[in-house]
């Protein structure tokens, strides 16, 4: 479904209440009583489990899920798959700067791409369907995709220690590498863009390792760059950064990206000091220590808590750190949920 991202960037912005959109996919997949690993090899399984969560709760947006294997899997790279856990990249394929200069660029049919394509186009006609969540009503939910960032990429293929010396002994090659990783992801984000997705959620993490100059130079650059190119009025990018302390928030910022998603691991209120009024700032209750093993009690707290800091920037959305791992108990989504609720009533 067409949506006007950017009209709706500014209505968020607009409303009295708080939204919510936690990243979350794993608890969609058991309410379906499928696997992690068929979710990740079968797109039809993946939009169910979209598509469950949608009509369960009220997100304000929906995800696919945050896989940070998929892109490097599509270059070669090779994947470890679980019934119960994300999948993770074994090794590292790229083992000199001779192997940068000789890797080429990956097909969208390479790997389980046309799986995820596929479950972003079912996703998106699903939520047409749906309701809206918030005051003004109507039909259709917008969708957000996945995808990564081109340093985490790179990290992926070089392995992420070395990806770290590179950029230090070696930058011309860790360029190219990053040149290389960028042009496939901004391929894969136009494809995404043709599913009908509303936007992607550009997962960099590993861009938090570096100081800000650094972010700058070998992440941020190449992220403006994708931006650029495909963000519009009807697609926007969110990017997600769960690495970042506070030392790289700027360098994040400075991709012009319509939304910016924070981890745990910094403080929402002073992070979002660094993050224009216009754009959205998202984030940060951990989805581990509160999502997935605290109690409702716990994530009440924690998210009332996180409320009130945040009460004073009306660009505020409310979500998980990062993607909810498997096995996140529904009775703590539920207290997230209904924490924010008493919250807006009160």
């Amino acid at each position: 479904m067409k949506i006007n991202m950017k009209q709706w960037v500014e209505d968020i912005i607009r409303r009295k209440e708080v939204t919510a959109m936690p990243v979350m996919t794993h608890p969609g997949i058991e309410l379906n009583g499928n696997t992690v690993r068929e979710a990740v090899n079968n797109g039809r399984i993946h939009a169910e489990a979209v598509e469950r969560l949608t009509q369960a709760y009220p997100a304000v947006a929906a995800c696919t899920i945050m896989d940070l294997t998929t892109e490097a899997e599509a270059f070669g790279a090779e994947i470890a798959f679980s019934d119960e856990a994300v999948p993770a990249v074994v090794g590292h394929m790229l083992k000199d700067v001779g192997s940068i200069n000789q890797l080429q660029i990956p097909s969208l049919h390479a790997g389980r791409i046309p799986q995820y394509l596929k479950a972003n186009l079912l996703a998106a006609r699903a939520m047409d369907s749906l309701p809206q969540s918030g005051e003004d009503g109507g039909g259709g939910r917008p969708l957000f995709a996945g995808c990564i960032g081109p340093f985490s990429l790179a990290g992926r293929l070089y392995d992420m220690s070395g990806i770290m010396m590179l950029i230090y002994e070696n930058p011309d090659a860790a360029h190219t590498l990053l040149a290389k990783c960028t042009q496939f992801i901004e391929k894969y984000c136009q494809a995404l863009k043709q599913t009908g997705a509303n936007g992607v959620l550009m997962a960099e993490p590993a861009a938090g390792l570096m100081s800000n100059d650094d972010c700058q130079n070998f992440s941020s650059a190449y992220v403006k760059y994708i931006i650029n190119k495909v963000q519009d009025d009807n697609f926007i990018v969110i990017l997600h950064n769960c690495g970042n302390t506070g030392q790289c928030t700027k360098a994040m910022v400075s991709t012009g990206a319509a939304a910016y998603h924070f981890g745990n691991k910094c403080r929402m209120e002073e992070v979002v000091k660094d993050v224009p009024p216009t754009a959205l700032a998202m984030g940060n209750i951990d989805p581990v220590s509160v999502f997935k093993d605290g109690t409702p009690e716990l994530m009440r707290q924690t998210v009332l808590d996180l409320l009130d800091k945040m009460r004073d920037y009306p660009n505020f959305v409310l979500s998980s750190g990062c993607d909810t791992p498997p096995h996140t108990p529904t009775a703590n989504i539920d207290a997230f949920f209904d924490a924010l609720n008493d919250w807006n009533r009160g």
